[in-house]
């Protein structure tokens, strides 16, 4: 593996090239914010499916990829003086500070805090977070609207629970789960329909499950089971 001083040198690299070809470069000259939003967005699609496969050669070059993103983001903005790179990292590590005052005390919030395992770290997390200058004013104003609806439920739930306001035990969470399955099953509609999927995304955060991973690998089992070779005509 390499020295932290070969992986600087490599990032220093990485930014050079990214001068040189935002400034030689016809394709890299003329890009934007909004015609490398979409590239970005396959991009982390692109990841996530490595991630599934724990393919380390694949993860690998996919968080290349992601990582131009960023650098080329840094780079849009610096010819604007909007910010650079330098900002973007010191931003991030201030925040992991503040975000950590069980590991940093009196850098982070003034005081260390005690969190022994991931559960209280994740509680801390979320606490630490609603008190950050320019941070989310609520406890749900974070979670994108854009994120898909499955991740999305998953999300509520997991700050909703951390914040200690959802303490809904696994066997009442299966009670409820039951009784919207019994109505769905004489009266489906839409407004149910949601609310059971909602209680089984619950279920599988109760259980240390991420759901979208599980349903992720349930559509390659049934993609394997019937993605044959059509017959020709």
């Amino acid at each position: 593996m390499h020295t932290q001083e070969e992986k600087l040198a490599a990032f220093g690299r990485l930014l050079t090239i990214m001068d040189e070809l935002r400034e030689k470069c016809p394709w890299d000259k003329k890009q934007t914010f909004e015609s490398l939003r979409q590239n970005t967005i396959e991009e982390t699609y692109e990841l996530c499916s490595a991630l599934l496969k724990n393919d380390m050669q694949d993860i690998c070059k996919e968080l290349g990829d992601v990582l131009l993103h960023i650098v080329f983001y840094a780079k849009i903005a610096s010819e604007t003086e909007a910010f650079d790179m330098g900002d973007v990292c010191n931003h991030l590590s201030d925040k992991l500070v503040f975000r950590h005052p069980h590991i940093y005390g009196q850098q982070a919030t003034g005081n260390r805090q005690q969190a022994s395992s991931p559960e209280e770290v994740a509680k801390l997390w979320e606490q630490v977070k609603l008190k950050e200058k320019d941070g989310n004013k609520s406890l749900l104003s974070g979670i994108p609207s854009a994120l898909p609806a499955l991740i999305k439920a998953y999300r509520i739930q997991d700050k909703v629970m951390n914040a200690g306001l959802d303490k809904v035990s696994a066997e009442k969470t299966w009670q409820e789960l039951h009784a919207l399955l019994a109505q769905l099953e004489q009266h489906p509609d839409e407004e149910t329909m949601g609310q059971a999927l909602f209680k089984l995304v619950k279920l599988a955060k109760l259980n240390k499950i991420r759901p979208d991973n599980a349903l992720e690998k349930e559509n390659e089992r049934y993609i394997a089971r019937f993605d044959t070779t059509l017959p020709a005509e």
